[in-house]
């Protein structure tokens, strides 16, 4: 098993993240930049899996904009947000090493996706040493064709999380079987920053054999 992750050893730190976000929202601040690149890049009607998804904003945005979509949360607090603010989004509250095709269907939502978001610095509050065992969960959820759009900060970001460094990401990526199909700056796909990073991945075309050694999913 995992040991707790770096969100939950954040504390305090990460206290009413929330609720931050469903006062931008009701205050009708912009909070859908991630959502509109997810739409860009994804067929019309798509099936969505917004993985890690806080309060629900990215995925409650792609739903207004048609795709069938779900999310999944496993903070309590983010779970119960989501609910107060978007009453019709579908939550999984799971972690993302939990997620499996029966337990997604279970919850009306679809086994594999068109689309997978991983955004708003999930990859970077994960346990220790489950990065690839996350990557090659998602990437088994992956539709043929699939993408994942991921990002995170590589600097300035909260003190508990991680420093993910761009070439340790990607060596987890192809160890997971993914395929680095492009690298942004931001949303708005400005060039490659020391700031920030923004990932669209696909699966690798012959699936790697067997668990990834050191980091197998349930650890």
């Amino acid at each position: 098993m995992s040991g707790p992750t770096r969100w939950e050893l954040a504390g305090e730190a990460v206290a009413g993240y929330g609720q931050r976000f469903a006062q931008l929202v009701a205050a009708g601040v912009d909070v859908e930049g991630e959502a509109r690149l997810a739409d860009a890049i994804a067929p019309r009607g798509a099936r969505i899996l917004d993985a890690g998804a806080g309060m629900g904003r990215v995925a409650a945005a792609l739903a207004a904009r048609g795709h069938q979509v779900i999310a999944a949360e496993p903070d309590p607090a983010l779970v119960a947000q989501a609910a107060a603010t978007y009453p019709g989004l579908r939550v999984v509250p799971t972690d993302i090493l939990a997620l499996t095709p029966e337990l997604l269907e279970a919850h009306g939502g679809p086994s594999a996706f068109d689309v997978i978001v991983c955004v708003g610095n999930v990859l970077v509050f994960l346990a220790e040493d489950t990065e690839r065992a996350v990557l090659a969960r998602l990437r088994e959820l992956l539709a043929p064709g699939g993408r994942i759009l991921a990002g995170f900060h590589l600097v300035g970001g909260p003190e508990s999380a991680r420093r993910y460094r761009p070439e340790e990401f990607v060596a987890d990526a192809e160890a997971a079987g993914l395929l680095i199909d492009a690298r942004f700056g931001t949303y708005e796909l400005h060039p490659p920053s020391e700031e920030y990073a923004v990932w669209l991945l696909s699966a690798a075309r012959d699936p790697l054999p067997g668990p990834v050694h050191g980091h197998a999913v349930g650890d």
